[in-house]
């Protein structure tokens, strides 16, 4: 009985959208976002989001052929840019290379679309079409919310502030900056932000709650828009498509939700259409879809899970880690004053990451370098990014915990410093913690 009663449900709903015409507007929408949406999901990140292969980083699709000779020649004969266009991966999602890459697959799109609407405008409707490109946008969007969402449940894209951002005066970071080292400071609420992104994606994983799911995105994708376009955080274009295909999902449901919200009328079942028409085979995908969902879940969560003990709160600290303030600094045998006027002369030395330490100068700003710490022979290698040959080296010694002296040659002098350690802990974002009560507000 409960497998006739399916069939039943099933076949009237696949007749329904074999033979229900589509109006010529809606026809062409369709052609279009089939297009560039397509292209779009296949040719950005969203398409390796959905191989989340531990130690395996897939090539950003869109620096292959065909689309990187199109996007240079494009860049070169369009738009007329002669500096070279970068698109090795820099962590920006907003570079030239981008915006051109944008532009191409819009132009692909338009072109396609008139030619298909030519070639194909007696065509009443394409529900087959239309039921595996919504599942393939369904999964893209998901993989893309499982990505980011777990990056922050295990709170990774946002860390808790470095300290080297702890003593970097406010008025110096950027807008950026500032929303990355407020978000990283209250792990709870990035906990939070992420678990709202992976409910969305479970909610996509079934085709039942598509339309919930969708809502949810959408509105974890505004926020992440909204903060991206106003603390100028380049991920505007990914985050901005992102929010255009909750869109594409939520289309059909548009008049049933302001049916329900707006216009205080009674609200029909949605119709989500089954791949297959018989109950066997729309069972068969539907126990794909949930299996593919479940690996996404367990890559992206076995993913930030390691990265966690890789670069997150769990990685491992410097052997000398800490904030040092210079008490004292002798520089070929003289001792120099603290003086604020003095460029040369080292107000803090900053420990964090085992390969890195920085040196903070007397007006605040920072001078960073590679590091090499041997606690056998207590030496101490700096190294440039920037300048292979160059290097300094340090003899350290530690007469107390909270005291180090550098004793070496750096830039051809000899230079030593004694340093006294900080308390990280007398920073108030460090210690200052989470109040029920609070008598009057601490905001300092």
């Amino acid at each position: 009985m409960g497998t006739r009663g399916a069939q039943l449900q099933t076949e009237p709903l696949q007749a329904d959208l074999q033979i229900r015409k589509w109006r010529p507007a809606t026809r062409v929408a369709f052609r279009f976002c089939f297009v560039y949406f397509g292209l779009y999901c296949l040719v950005t990140q969203i398409s390796t989001a959905l191989v989340p292969l531990p130690n395996f980083d897939l090539p950003d699709p869109s620096t292959l052929w065909p689309m990187r000779p199109m996007v240079l020649w494009t860049a070169s004969h369009i738009f007329h840019i002669t500096r070279p266009v970068i698109y090795a991966d820099t962590g920006s999602g907003d570079r030239t290379y981008d915006w051109v890459l944008l532009f191409c697959g819009l132009a692909i799109a338009i072109l396609a679309t008139i030619v298909w609407s030519i070639l194909d405008r007696r065509r009443p409707n394409y529900p087959t079409l239309y039921k595996w490109f919504r599942m393939g946008i369904r999964i893209s969007l998901a993989g893309q919310m499982f990505a980011y969402g777990f990056a922050k449940a295990v709170p990774l894209q946002m860390p808790f502030p470095s300290l080297v951002r702890l003593v970097e005066p406010y008025g110096n970071l950027s807008p950026m900056g500032v929303l990355w080292a407020s978000i990283g400071a209250s792990p709870a609420y990035e906990i939070f932000a992420g678990c709202a992104e992976i409910l969305g994606a479970l909610l996509l994983i079934v085709p039942r709650t598509t339309t919930l799911g969708a809502l949810v995105c959408l509105a974890d994708m505004t926020q992440v828009f909204v903060l991206n376009m106003t603390y100028d955080v380049p991920v505007k274009l990914l985050s901005f498509h992102l929010i255009l295909l909750s869109l594409f999902l939520l289309a059909p449901d548009l008049q049933r939700l302001a049916n329900m919200f707006f216009l205080n009328r009674p609200v029909s079942p949605s119709n989500e259409y089954p791949l297959f028409g018989t109950p066997g085979a729309a069972r068969i995908t539907l126990v794909a879809q949930v299996i593919f969902g479940i690996w996404l879940v367990g890559m992206n969560a076995y993913g930030s899970w390691k990265n966690w003990y890789v670069y997150g709160a769990g990685s491992p600290r410097s052997a000398l880690y800490g904030i040092w303030n210079v008490d004292q600094l002798t520089i070929d045998g003289q001792l120099r004053s603290p003086l604020l006027t003095d460029a040369s002369h080292w107000r803090r030395v900053i420990f964090d990451i085992p390969t890195r330490m920085a040196f903070q100068r007397m007006d605040d700003s920072t001078a960073r370098y590679g590091a090499a710490i041997n606690t056998d022979d207590q030496t101490l290698r700096l190294t440039k990014d920037d300048d292979k040959n160059w290097h300094a080296s340090f003899a350290f010694q530690r007469p107390a915990p909270d005291r180090l002296v550098l004793d070496g040659e750096m830039d051809g002098h000899k230079v030593q410093m004694q340093l006294q350690l900080f308390d990280r802990k007398k920073f108030l974002l460090v210690s200052r913690g989470f109040h029920w009560i609070q008598e009057y507000p601490f905001n300092r």
